[in-house]
């Protein structure tokens, strides 16, 4: 008579524990040890199908496999690549006009994302999912990567000599207690009680509360900030406006910077600039000379 509880118990206790081949190879056992009907009895108990338990007593009579592993070589499902000797060949060439980086180092990037390439493949007769694609792309040396800046392109020979006579400038009219600006416009920002970049200190549990979508505020709109530094007393001034005329904006961010920085520290400011735009040309004469 089978010792169906003596099964159950240590089925619950060992065997449901173990990993996929040890788990056959317990049931296998037990079977063995039930005797006859025995293999009826532990695939109820064990749920397993008798097939696997099957596989089970053959393993038990084979040699242990590496430490590690717990299938045999050739188990499991067979790759997609393998069932479809076309589907690589079709990813290469789908890759070929959007490939980056340099073709000599062994890891590459590709610029199409994972569902465009998995669309696409599908839409030529082979059937793939995003995630695959991703499995696939890394195991031909691809990886997803943002660009980055380090190509210089060609230098101008007159470029050292532009910078030197920048600075010459630059220390001359700070030896002769002119102010020396540096001005910059950022992209345009929503206006609002939006989420930024960046953490800052605040009691533990109460994060600081931003709307969820980026929507623009119709009233508010948005605005460029615009950057005047101030270069010998190391100090900055932001202005922000909504025009779409960079010289204008430009030339108003600097009066504004005149009339609340730069008179008080520099009361005999001179204007002197070149510029070929007409109306930065204008603006700054205008507000630079008092």
């Amino acid at each position: 008579m089978i010792d169906e509880d003596g099964i159950r118990r240590r089925w619950e206790a060992i065997g449901s524990k173990l990993d996929e081949r040890a788990k056959r190879m317990f049931a296998a056992a037990e079977v063995r040890t039930a005797g006859r009907g025995g293999l009826k009895t532990v695939a109820r108990i064990t749920g397993l199908a008798r097939s696997t338990i099957n596989r089970g007593e053959d393993d038990l009579d084979c040699e242990p496999l590496p430490e590690g592993k717990v299938r045999r070589r050739g188990g499991g499902r067979k790759r997609v690549a393998a069932k479809d000797p076309g589907l690589l060949p079709a990813l290469k060439r789908l890759l070929e006009p959007v490939t980056r980086g340099d073709p000599m180092r062994p890891l590459t990037w590709v610029s199409k994302s994972m569902d465009k390439l998995a669309a696409a493949l599908t839409a030529m007769g082979h059937p793939i999912s995003a995630d695959t694609v991703r499995a696939e792309l890394t195991k031909l040396g691809f990886s997803r990567q943002h660009n980055r800046k380090a190509d210089e392109g060609s230098r101008h020979p007159d470029r050292n000599a532009q910078f030197e006579y920048i600075n010459a400038k630059v220390k001359a009219a700070q030896a002769a207690g002119q102010p020396v600006i540096s001005v910059d416009t950022k992209k345009k920002e929503l206006v609002g009680n939006y989420k930024n970049c960046g953490s800052d200190y605040r009691p533990k549990g109460s994060p600081l509360r931003v709307k969820v979508h980026d929507f623009e505020d119709k009233k508010l709109g948005k605005v460029a900030p615009y950057g005047i530094y101030d270069v010998t007393a190391n100090e900055g001034f932001v202005n922000v406006g909504v025009t779409s005329d960079t010289a204008e904006f430009a030339v108003q961010s600097i009066r504004t910077w005149r009339d609340r920085m730069g008179l008080q520290r520099y009361p005999g400011m001179r204007a002197h600039h070149h510029c070929r735009l007409r109306r930065f040309k204008w603006g700054p004469r205008t507000v630079m000379e008092g």
